[in-house]
């Protein structure tokens, strides 16, 4: 749904308020977790190093030039008196001790009392300095060999190990010996080890990405809340809940070897391509495209891509058209045999017919694709099988029941029997495959897929965007629209629209719509975009393509400049500060420019934290709201976790309903009047993160994609239409057997980028929004010292919109030299944290051309710990090119919000808001 208006039309007023359930996503470890990793001595004893460097230094500045004045003095003194007092004067202002201090203090005092005993003071702080940087090695080997101890203990717990043994196989086999190994000094084989065990240590206990027990995920509902209580205390049980499923790769695997059996495939079910036409002479049909992922990689699925296809029409095909047309619940060994009775040719050749018409996908199989709304896709696809009649289905399915008992037994089972699951569950898995006739069986790397529960309906009290906070959101998110890389793409669609049928001007044949825009227009507006950058070398904005010549990207590009501006003029007054304050007046004038351009039904989800207090601050101030990431689109914050959540089928009348049932409520509360929400799958299935509860009462089901939904609940894309409403100046899609406007949906996780080009085009229609923030584009960096820039933090009215940052040359990064000791090592670490001002704990990103490596994430980064130090050391690459952004760690460990019996936890929010407007007086209007 695109809501484009003109410039001069009126602007109904806006209705805007957060949404009252919550998704946490919680850390499996306390962060009390790390802090065993540290070395507390060490750190003092760096810190006194540090603190007497930089008085000697400055000291001797001073004395070096006291010296200096005394060289007359010396002359008359002798010349060994001059030599002894100009080497003198050089050890101390390159802070080097004289070899003889007494007699250096004797020289200056028979030359100066006053100087002398200056001198004396400084070789006093000196000999002090030289005993702490021998005591520093001894220190560091005992609190090291303490912290590796706390080490060992965080990496033998159950939360941890079980994560783990699903993101890295290969590392929980060599932990155990990691553990076992107690000498003081690991070798080389263990520290990697022990580099990579941390940093999957530091991920459980100091983020939140979702993943088996590394973190978990709970429901909860905001409220009025207690009187006095705290208004954004959370906490959650000991107790977590498990919920896994089969990686739904395997399925298509084992559906594919079918297929490709002649024999086998005689007894499926098949159906003509959904959504097939004539055009003249023509077949026109969608033909989809599955591209194998890469089975090596931990997280892989099939691509999926569909174009408008079209097959000459001849006797055959047209006699083979009218036949499934009047025949119904035809297998493929029917097809074989029409195809012989029409043509009086032999069974081979008419089954290479048939099997290319499958090939094609003019003839398609939907009994063996995984439905995305099914709550176990392995039981699913049993069902199907064992729904065929067929002996061999039956022992294709009977086989299945031992993978199925291991995903049963999975989540109550300990860490060692767990691990056996996983290895009968690979070799039972490739025995189906190999039964299928699969000569090199394979599988993916992550076979299952395992969610974690910290519980459910958490109250919440009266939440983070309860006052000032959520007045604050509502108008960051006036700008957001400017960062949504969407946003041209829905332009040029209407525009292309526009072009194509007029104002006011109707399209009944979306199919063809969709072809010609990607045809003609989008397939290379996008290849040239594609290399686009923002902004130039000079930092001056680059605007949007807009090849056909639209007002509203002009807005677009207006907005972002003001913007820019705005930030540079920020950037110009305070950007020496550690902070800079959005000015609300920035934020209005900005969302005043995209309003022509924004949408009028607008369901907002945030990723927030919440920082009771910001360093520094003393607790003088309310929380502050770190906003992580923002897109628009219904339920996304919830839907991956609905079978977490939902209700088995053995639930009585009585049970309460389930997350899909209550959120297909509110959704459905939501929807503007006058509209119906109806959801885009995306096509078939190729990923677990696209599974789902049904969360609305209609589904799109375009062309070559199937539904399990009632058909009275499914919209065909020839029954939709797109028109364009001169009244509110946006493109209205809508059904002809409801009569009403359906707002399009999308509820996977998959990017919409990677979606098929049929739903991806129609997304542009949908209120789904991507919009990665850049508020530093434009805006030039201050000098670099030592290699280093810096950026504050950006916030508005108890928002942080962007975290403090330091961008690091690879190159600045201290280097651990040939000979140089721990101690040394670290100390040159802590004293280039403190001549950049960065904060103890830190989050590390490696980029390198100044993009960030394929599949890297953030690194948590202690200095108060020297293991820390070493893997992130180890990880980065100082090469030309190769630089380092480290972000403070907001909320910083003293402002954390959740607790449990074990500790405090670093937690994320996940939340929805929703604005809307009225649109006219007789049309559809979003509810206020």
């Amino acid at each position: 749904m695109t809501l484009m208006t003109s410039d001069t039309a009126p602007r109904p007023p806006v209705v805007w308020e957060p949404g009252r359930r919550f998704l946490l996503r919680a850390a499996g470890l306390p962060l009390e977790t790390v802090r065993g990793l540290r070395c507390p001595g060490t750190g003092a004893w760096a810190e006194e190093v540090l603190d007497l460097e930089e008085r000697l230094t400055a000291e001797g500045t001073a004395l070096s030039e006291l010296l200096h004045g005394l060289l007359g003095p010396a002359d008359a003194a002798g010349s060994d008196a001059r030599r002894s007092l100009l080497a003198l004067r050089r050890q101390v202002f390159n802070n080097r001790l004289p070899a003889d201090p007494r007699a250096a203090v004797r020289l200056v005092t028979g030359l100066a009392e006053p100087a002398g005993t200056r001198l004396a003071d400084w070789l006093a702080h000196r000999t002090r300095y030289g005993e702490l940087l021998t005591k520093g090695p001894g220190l560091l080997a005992g609190e090291t060999r303490a912290a590796r101890r706390a080490l060992r203990e965080a990496l033998s717990g159950d939360r941890f190990r079980l994560g783990l043994l699903l993101a890295s196989p290969t590392l929980d086999s060599r932990l155990d010996g990691y553990l076992a190994d107690t000498s003081a000094e690991p070798g080389k084989r263990m520290r990697k080890i022990e580099r990579s065990a941390l940093t999957y240590l530091y991920r459980t206990a100091c983020k939140t990405s979702p993943f088996s027990t590394l973190t978990a995920v709970a429901t909860g509902t905001f409220g009025e809340g207690a009187p006095g209580a705290d208004p954004v205390a959370l906490r959650v049980g000991e107790r977590w809940t498990s919920h896994v499923r089969l990686n739904v790769v395997v399925l298509g695997r084992l559906a594919d070897l079918i297929l490709a059996d002649p024999v086998r495939r005689q007894d499926l079910p098949v159906v003509l391509a959904p959504g097939w036409g004539r055009d003249e002479d023509r077949i026109r049909y969608v033909r989809q495209w599955v591209t194998t992922g890469d089975d090596s990689a931990a997280v892989t699925f099939d691509a999926v891509r569909d174009r408008l296809f079209y097959l000459r029409n001849s006797g055959t095909l047209d006699r083979l058209l009218t036949f499934f047309g009047t025949h119904e619940g035809l297998r493929h060994r029917d097809l074989v045999e029409m195809l012989r009775t029409e043509r009086g040719a032999g069974t081979d050749e008419c089954e290479r017919y048939a099997a290319a018409l499958l090939q094609l996908g003019m003839v398609q199989v939907p009994g063996l694709r995984t439905d995305v709304h099914s709550p176990d896709p392995l039981r699913s696809f049993q069902q199907a099988l064992r729904g065929l009649g067929a002996p061999w289905a039956d022992t294709v399915a009977d086989g299945l029941e031992g993978p199925a008992a291991c995903l049963a037994a999975y989540p109550a089972a300990p860490l060692t029997e767990r691990r056996t699951l996983l290895r009968t569950l690979r070799t039972r898995l490739l025995d189906v495959q190999r039964d299928l006739g699969a000569e090199n069986p394979t599988l993916p790397q992550t076979l299952l897929y395992e969610d974690v529960s910290a519980g459910e309906d958490l109250p919440g009290g009266p939440g983070p965007l309860a006052g000032t906070a959520g007045r604050a959101l509502r108008r960051i998110e006036g700008i957001l629209p400017m960062f949504d890389i969407t946003l041209p793409q829905r332009i040029t669609l209407r525009g292309f629209f526009l072009a194509r049928h007029g104002r006011g001007g109707r399209c009944d044949d979306l199919l063809g719509l969709v072809h010609d825009f990607h045809e003609d227009f989008f397939d290379q507006y996008i290849s040239f975009t594609s290399k686009r950058t923002a902004f130039d070398a000079d930092g001056e904005y680059v605007p949007e393509e807009n090849w056909l010549g639209q007002s509203e990207l002009r807005t677009l590009d207006a907005a972002r400049r003001r913007f820019a501006a705005g930030m540079r003029e920020q950037w110009e007054k305070h950007g020496t500060s550690d902070e800079i304050r959005l000015p609300a007046g920035l934020l209005a004038e900005v969302a005043g420019e995209l309003a022509p351009v924004t949408e009028g039904f607008t369901p907002q989800s945030h990723h927030i934290q919440v920082a009771r207090t910001a360093p520094g601050d003393g607790g003088d101030r309310p929380p502050l709201v770190v906003l992580n990431r923002s897109y628009g689109g219904l339920a996304f914050p919830f839907s991956r976790f609905t079978h977490v959540y939902d209700r088995d089928g053995a639930a009585g009348p009585d049970t309460p309903p389930g997350l899909s049932e209550r959120l297909r409520a509110e959704l459905r509360s939501r929807c503007p009047e006058g509209a119906v929400l109806a959801e885009l799958t995306g096509g078939p299935v190729t990923t677990n993160l696209n599974l789902h509860g049904r969360l609305t009462d209609h589904q799109i089901v375009c062309p070559g994609e199937t539904s399990t939904v009632p058909e009275e609940a499914r919209l065909h894309l020839d029954d939709l239409y797109l028109r364009h409403d001169e009244a509110t100046d946006r493109l209205v899609l809508a059904s002809r057997r409801l009569g009403r406007e359906v707002v399009p949906v999308y509820l996977g996780y998959l990017v919409p980028v990677a979606l098929p080009e049929i739903p991806r085009t129609l997304l542009l229609l949908s209120p789904s929004t991507m919009t990665p923030t850049d508020l530093w584009g434009g805006v030039p960096e201050g000098p670099a010292h030592d290699g280093v820039t810096r950026r504050p933090r950006v916030v508005h009215d108890g928002v942080v919109i962007g975290r403090r940052s330091w961008t690091a040359d690879a190159r600045a990064l201290p280097v651990r030299e040939p000979g140089t000791d721990e101690a040394r090592w670290y100390l040159a670490w802590r004293r280039w944290r403190r001549t950049h001002r960065l904060p103890a704990q830190v989050f590390a990103t490696v980029l390198r051309e100044g993009r960030r490596a394929l599949g890297a994430k953030p690194l948590y980064v202690d200095f108060d710990s020297p293991l820390s130090l070493t893997a992130f050391d180890a990880l980065v690459e100082r090469e030309p090119g190769a630089s380092v952004v480290l972000r403070e760690m907001l909320p910083a460990e003293d402002g954390l919000h959740l607790t449990s019996g074990e500790g405090s936890h670093v937690a994320e929010l996940a939340v929805e808001t929703f604005t809307s407007r009225p649109r006219t007086e007789d049309g559809p209007t979003c509810p206020n």
